[in-house]
């Protein structure tokens, strides 16, 4: 490839390739992007220096962090009250840093695999994009947003979901993509045997079923989506008419067993409204329902919660603030629930002053929430990227994963898609169905291989009316979770380095 020897043509190359990597990804889910992308940067990167490589990986990261997480500038525009160009600032600071982990990436490969060769290819590469990939989810609480695993829930390789989780699945790609780079840089072509089986094995198993469905105790719900306003919800006059809008729509839905409010769907404390929580609680139990909504907690000590309540049949005797079954939130959104270094961030603009940004976080792992006779182990909003932590939060008698959210803070971005596809694929990995109540958006119900079963439109005030079916049993992942990976991760780049010395 001549043309390939200009070296601001590879960059230019790079950020395109990258940017593509996002057609692989909710709304669009053109899944083969996820091949396509990583492939142009191995190729990339093929025979150019430690210096030169590095850029290109952080361009390429550029490309693919500046399309794919483009939606986050709705909120800065929206509700961060600073000037355009502070808001770009902003975006292009978040963009460069996720860009980062490319870049490293990019620098490790050709720092220490520099020379062509199949261990590089099928070991090294595939195990430095998992540990990057890691990172990114861990520095700074972490942002495992767009790992390349997500983009194939509708895919064949969505059969090792269950098996390895979306890390298993990021894996399969690299690995198929160093067999494709290798082939066309050694003319090697018999190793494009690797991705033909690796593709035949999963449409093998993709028809196995790790767990058992129980329709005959399929539960009955209603998903309340309220479509209010969010630059409206917290003004002291919208607080009753909000709250008046989702009894409205409760009243017609008590035959549901569970009826979901969204996150934070109450727009006051806890402690502030207890008269109509236990009437809410009463009216719940007489009619034989759980109402489980968001609500914002408020500790003895004073300390802030984001929190999820159950009302009425929830196995209590009534409504008590100091008994009442919650699950508070762990992992909180940066700047938008806890501000990192706050001293220092605070004064300088009012993005970092939006309501509701001095969480306290929950304990990692919490009790499910009764309700109506399910056991629902619950992740708020952001929470449900981390694959982890919700498999750790399933219980032996856990039926569903429920998840409360707010998308409006992103408008009509590809951001709640691609959200959406997140909790789908911690259905496929555990095996339990999901259900998703949003405000805006999706709200979606999703069985026990992460098919989405019952949606309805976004920025609709509506009620999602349908069943879940519970599963019985235990996904390898479930059962495993990612250390047999990462421990293949560390075997692979000690052979990688064994063959490269």
């Amino acid at each position: 490839m001549p043309f390939l020897n200009h070296y601001l043509i590879r960059l230019l190359i790079a950020i395109i390739s990258g940017a593509g990597a996002t057609l692989a990804f909710a709304p669009y889910s053109l899944w083969p992007f996820a091949f396509i992308s990583p492939l142009c940067l191995f190729l990339l990167l093929h025979q150019q220096t430690t210096k030169r490589a590095t850029w290109l990986g952080f361009v390429w990261g550029l490309g693919y962090f500046g399309a794919g997480v483009s939606w986050v500038h709705v909120s800065i525009d929206n509700f961060g009250g600073m000037p355009m160009a502070a808001g770009l600032f902003l975006m292009i600071g978040l963009i460069s840093y996720l860009a980062l982990y490319p870049m490293l990436f990019s620098f490790l490969t050709t720092r220490f695999f520099s020379h062509s060769s199949l261990s590089k290819y099928l070991l090294a590469l595939p195990a430095l994009w998992l540990v990057t990939d890691w990172l990114r989810g861990w520095v700074f609480t972490g942002f495992p947003w767009l790992w390349l695993g997500y983009s194939q829930i509708d895919s064949p390789l969505s059969a090792w979901g269950p098996i390895f989780g979306v890390e298993g699945i990021t894996a399969i790609i690299i690995i198929s993509v160093g067999a494709v780079t290798y082939s066309l840089l050694e003319k090697k072509w018999g190793l494009l045997l690797i991705p033909a089986i690796l593709g035949i094995t999963s449409f093998t198993i993709k028809p196995f079923d790790w767990v058992n469905p129980q329709p005959e105790k399929a539960t009955k719900v209603a998903l309340i989506q309220g479509n209010i306003n969010q630059a409206l919800k917290w003004l002291p006059s919208e607080r009753w008419p909000t709250i008046m809008k989702y009894m409205d729509l409760t009243r017609k839905n008590w035959d549901a067993d569970l009826i979901i409010w969204p996150e934070a769907a109450i727009p006051a404390l806890e402690l502030e409204i207890p008269s109509f929580l236990r009437n809410l609680d009463s009216a719940a139990t007489m009619n034989n329902s759980t109402v489980i909504t968001g609500i914002v907690g408020e500790s003895p000590t004073g300390n802030f919660y984001n929190n999820i309540i159950s009302l009425g049949v929830n196995g209590t005797n009534g409504y008590d603030y100091k008994q009442q079954p919650r699950y508070s939130k762990h992992h909180l959104l940066p700047f938008g629930e806890f501000v990192p270094f706050e001293n220092i961030l605070r004064p300088i603009a009012p993005i970092f002053n939006l309501p509701m940004s001095s969480f306290s976080r929950g304990d990692y792992i919490q009790p499910n929430m009764e309700a109506s006779g399910s056991h629902l182990a619950p992740a708020l909003c952001y929470e449900i990227v981390y694959g982890e932590q919700v498999r750790e939060n399933i219980t032996a008698q856990t039926d569903y994963i429920l998840t409360l959210s707010n998308d409006a803070w992103f408008g009509t971005s590809i951001g709640p898609l691609q959200h959406m596809e997140m909790a789908q694929m911690r259905a496929l990995e555990t095996g339990k169905p999901v259900i998703r109540s949003t405000n805006n958006g999706v709200t979606a119900i999703t069985d026990h291989k992460g098919n989405i079963t019952e949606q309805i439109p976004q920025f609709t005030t509506a009620v999602l009316r349908g069943e879940v079916i519970p599963t019985t049993g235990t996904t390898p992942y479930r059962y495993w979770g990612t250390w047999p990976l990462y421990l293949l991760v560390m075997l692979s780049l000690a052979i990688a380095w064994r063959k490269r010395r």
